[in-house]
């Protein structure tokens, strides 16, 4: 793998970027603070601004820096401020193997955000830093999670039950992945169809 950390990516509607002093407010505003974004992931709503600029935000300032650190925030351009973050959680050097995890805010569900920004850190992976395979996991009791990995061309490998923690407690996980050799044949096969299209 070629580490390039977090580098600037775009799509039709959104910007992934790293995270700026001034992204503390939003954040908090946005998708740090709710409940219900944080009911199956493994952190509590934030407090207040203040508390996740001294704790996490600062982390991940200072951290950001490292070729090895991949965490994007998702700026919605119509709006111009992040409105979720997407990343990499874990590598596994051995196999070059990325795991990626994400959140968005309430307000941006089901309008295909998150399948837009994993769409494009999956190509950027893949084609950029070397990647052979992309994993991501959920928790089965949050299944709109597990659509967007499906839609991002993941395919379902197995449920490990009682081998996470979040919220809710001890909980089931659910594991997704795709290769590289599966998104080089899935762009293959666009390729041909649009040749064929008069």
């Amino acid at each position: 793998m070629k580490h390039l950390g977090t580098v600037t990516l775009e799509t039709e509607r959104l910007l992934l970027r790293k995270t700026l002093e001034s992204d503390c407010e939003p954040m908090f505003r946005n998708w740090a603070n709710d409940e219900r974004v944080t009911k199956f992931l493994t952190w509590a709503p934030y407090e207040s601004t203040e508390q996740l600029k001294n704790t996490y935000h600062q982390y991940l300032l200072k951290n950001q820096q490292n070729n090895d650190c991949y965490d994007w925030k998702i700026v919605l351009k119509e709006i111009n401020e992040p409105i979720g973050s997407i990343g990499v959680v874990n590598f596994r050097e051995d196999v070059n193997e990325a795991e990626v995890g994400y959140c968005l805010g309430y307000r941006w569900w089901h309008k295909g955000i998150m399948t837009e920004a994993f769409k494009c850190v999956i190509q950027f992976l893949f084609e950029e830093v070397g990647v052979n395979r992309i994993t991501a996991t959920h928790d089965p009791r949050n299944p709109h999670s597990g659509d967007v990995m499906k839609k991002c061309g993941l395919q379902y490998e197995g449920t490990s039950r009682q081998a996470g923690k979040n919220m809710q407690g001890i909980c089931d996980v659910s594991r997704y992945a795709i290769l590289k050799e599966d998104y080089v044949q899935k762009n293959k096969n666009k390729g041909d169809r649009s040749e064929k299209t008069p």
